[in-house]
């Protein structure tokens, strides 16, 4: 029985990056044997076994063989004679096909170690053509380390693999998590741009590659289309660190630009609703989770609203305040800030410019929570007017803090 860490961790040990997990891989070893070992097994499609004092995760060396269309179109088969190599051919990268031995040596036999000092995400095999979710793995891949290219032959491949339409099989559940992992990246506009050089963003996301040739209003930049306007919109939620709510709101917050009539561009008069109808599409399709789905249609509806807060009046502050949920949600309330910001800030030479909207917003907010609502419930004979004894009461606040902050001199 020979141990090997493989994968992501020998990766990122050779690039200096840190990595807390680690996967094994067991050559020449049964089940039986592993069980004897007191390790703990959890894989159902093939053998994956617990470590009984670490809990880390041993797979037996195995290969796999197409059976059908999809991620879970395989058979595996695992055997005492499969080899460390063998099992490396069947991973999707190069710079993930790499082992370490027990006594600390590298196993390399497609060259992964080369293509890291490169900056190349290469294919190891054609075996990659099998599975549709490597294109998508590709793609984050290329999120997380920016500065890396696809080599040719493997955007050639993964071109194939759309056009052959195995893309198609994958399911919503699967592209929704690459993608979420995508976003998290350091620069998620890149695993956008792999995917719409192979074609797979209008197959998977088309809401979001319909951007993409639908110019922008002017005063933006003139070379800036609503396409890369988003890449630089995500990547700003990025750069702030911003959870993934915030980023996938950044991502869909403009999509109704690409439904824009042409007699009206390059303006976008009433964009808004439409995004929220291809928000609400697409979040159905990918069966986006709740949090994500919500603080993306609140963004999606709202955010042009933010941009002109300093313009409104007391009364439709209040009301951005109250059709947002703010005072039962503060804290996605100011995810939704959060997501205006990079909305903002997403535009050419306008990465560090200030952006105070939203303080303005969040003294509004804490102006409508200093309202006594349980004196004003109690004062009001009928109860039928108690929403609008309440709204009214709330005008008053803002209003006063407008008044307030006109007052103020300019620094």
């Amino acid at each position: 029985m020979q141990i090997f860490i493989v994968g992501g961790a020998v990766r990122d040990e050779l690039l200096g990056r840190p990595n807390a997990d680690r996967d094994y891989v067991v050559v020449g070893a049964t089940p039986e044997a592993m069980l004897a070992q007191g390790f703990r097994p959890v894989g159902k499609d093939f053998p994956v076994f617990l470590h009984p004092q670490t809990h880390e995760e041993y797979a037996l060396a195995r290969t796999e063989r197409k059976s059908g269309h999809g991620y879970h179109g395989f058979t595996f088969h695992t055997a005492p004679d499969v080899t460390l190599e063998q099992d490396l051919a069947r991973r999707d990268l190069t710079i993930n096909a790499m082992a370490k031995s027990e006594d600390g040596s590298l196993v390399d036999p497609f060259c992964g170690a080369r293509d890291l000092e490169g900056k190349i995400l290469r294919h190891v095999g054609p075996a990659f053509a099998e599975d549709p979710v490597r294109i998508l793995r590709l793609a984050r891949f290329a999120a997380r380390f920016s500065d890396f290219s696809v080599a040719p032959e493997t955007l050639a491949l993964m071109r194939q693999m759309v056009i052959s339409g195995e893309v198609d099989h994958l399911v919503a559940e699967r592209v929704w998590q690459e993608v979420a992992k995508g976003l998290q990246e350091d620069k998620p506009s890149r695993m956008f741009e792999v995917l719409r050089e192979c074609g797979a963003l209008q197959r998977l996301l088309p809401e979001v590659d319909a951007l993409f040739g639908v110019p922008q209003r002017p005063d933006y930049h003139p070379e800036i289309d609503a396409g890369v306007h988003t890449m630089m919109v995500i990547d700003q939620a990025a750069r702030h660190r911003y959870p993934l709510t915030v980023r996938f709101a950044a991502l869909t917050h403009d999509l109704g630009k690409a439904e824009t009539p042409a007699d009206v561009l390059p303006r976008h008069i009433g964009h808004e609703e439409r995004s929220v109808r291809l928000t609400e599409q697409l979040c159905r399709r990918l069966r986006v989770p709740n949090d994500c789905r919500d603080l993306a249609l609140l963004t999606a509806q709202h955010h042009g609203l933010v941009h002109r807060a300093r313009e409104l009046k007391a009364t439709t502050l209040v009301g951005l305040i109250e059709k947002s949920d703010a005072l039962r949600r503060p804290e996605r309330f100011r995810q939704f800030l959060d997501a205006c910001r990079c909305d903002y800030l997403g535009r050419q030479g306008w990465e560090n410019r200030s952006y105070d909207t939203p303080a303005l917003l969040l003294a509004a907010l804490a102006a409508v929570h200093s309202v006594e609502a349980a004196k004003i419930v109690a004062a009001c004979t009928d109860k039928r007017l108690i929403p609008e004894r309440l709204h009214e009461a709330r005008v008053r606040a803002v209003q006063a803090l407008l008044d307030q902050t006109a007052k103020q001199p300019e620094e």
